[in-house]
């Protein structure tokens, strides 16, 4: 049986039928594929500092010094990777704000597809929590805060302040970046989905993805208020949002189940991440725990908004929200 590879998409034409103007690619540098081989160490696996099933991630420095994480594609080009590439554009060309990733430019030539940010000198949230080298400090309470600020504040702007209505769809600690002040910012555009699509495709971490989305894909701005919740635990504990390791000792798999049954043993200081050394307020881990519990609730009804949330993390309702919870409990 003869197999034949899937055609490529005429990314010009993607541009046009979305009517995307000049001003708005003229945002983007469009760079040369030689710039980014030199800036990479032509793609050199030394210079690597990510991967996904997109492609990989090298760390560059360009001409002008500056250092950028450039995305080289799979060459594979398959019908996944060009949507990758022009879904990751299109949205670029939409967001402007403080907590989402910036896209600085692109390479398009025959044979690649090359996405190029700016460098996150401390990784992911995923990266700093369980991949850290000896030499970098833990995070500390005030930096998880913080994280949990600036990553609600831009999903409360894709949500609200985007129109169309920008859904994530993948919202995980592996998707938010930190700067060199641990700033936040929301990356991993590939899966995200544009509320006036019609199509809808369950996509995204399976162990972020919210019950209504993974057994009816019913999508709506809530399942990134479930992610947005896991990774707020992920914060928290340190551990993962999904363990296979746990089934050797017959524990919970899912982080959410084993948050929930430390909470009813009523064991707080087990559930935070020892990394910490106690060096926590207990009533904002208690206020925190309880606001992921509030976005992971199995109804996408009872789920606050995100705007609701950046609000609670301010410091406006999430006490009374928390003792209103407990009352309800």
């Amino acid at each position: 049986m003869s197999s034949t590879k899937p055609s490529s998409i005429d990314l010009s034409s993607r541009f046009d039928s979305l009517e995307l103007t000049e001003v708005d690619l003229r945002r983007f540098k469009r760079f040369s594929l030689r710039e980014l081989q030199v800036a990479s160490n032509n793609f050199s696996n030394k210079n690597i500092i990510g991967r996904d099933g997109f492609g990989k991630v090298y760390k560059g420095r360009l001409a002008d010094g500056s250092l950028v994480a450039v995305k080289r594609l799979n060459e594979e080009r398959t019908q996944g990777e060009e949507q990758y590439f022009q879904t990751t554009i299109e949205i670029a060309s939409m967001t402007v704000h403080l907590n989402v990733l910036r896209l600085l430019g692109f390479c398009m030539t025959p044979t690649e597809r090359v996405l190029v940010y700016p460098y996150m000198f401390n990784g992911s949230v995923a990266s700093c929590l369980r991949e850290r080298p000896e030499s970098q400090p833990p995070l500390d309470w005030p930096k998880r805060k913080q994280i949990a600020l600036g990553s609600a504040r831009g999903l409360a702007y894709l949500h609200h302040h985007c129109d169309p209505k920008i859904i994530h769809r993948d919202v995980k600690a592996a998707n938010i970046f930190l700067d060199e002040d641990f700033e936040a910012f929301i990356g991993g555009f590939g899966l995200t989905e544009l509320m006036d699509l019609k199509e809808q495709v369950v996509r995204g971490s399976s162990c972020h993805i919210a019950p209504e989305y993974l057994s009816y894909g019913n999508c709506s701005e809530k399942i990134d208020v479930y992610g947005y919740g896991v990774m707020l635990l992920e914060l928290i504990t340190g551990q993962r949002a999904f363990d296979l390791a746990c089934l050797a000792n017959d524990d919970d798999v899912m982080l959410l189940d084993w948050v929930k049954g430390l909470l009813k043993e009523k064991k707080l200081e087990t559930l935070v991440d020892p990394y910490l050394r106690g060096n926590y307020i207990d009533e904002e881990v208690d206020q925190l725990i309880q606001l992921a519990l509030h976005c992971t609730q199995g109804s996408p009804t009872e789920r606050p908004k995100m705007s609701e949330v950046v609000r609670m993390l301010e410091g406006d309702g999430l006490a009374e929200r928390n003792d209103q919870a407990r009352v309800q409990s």
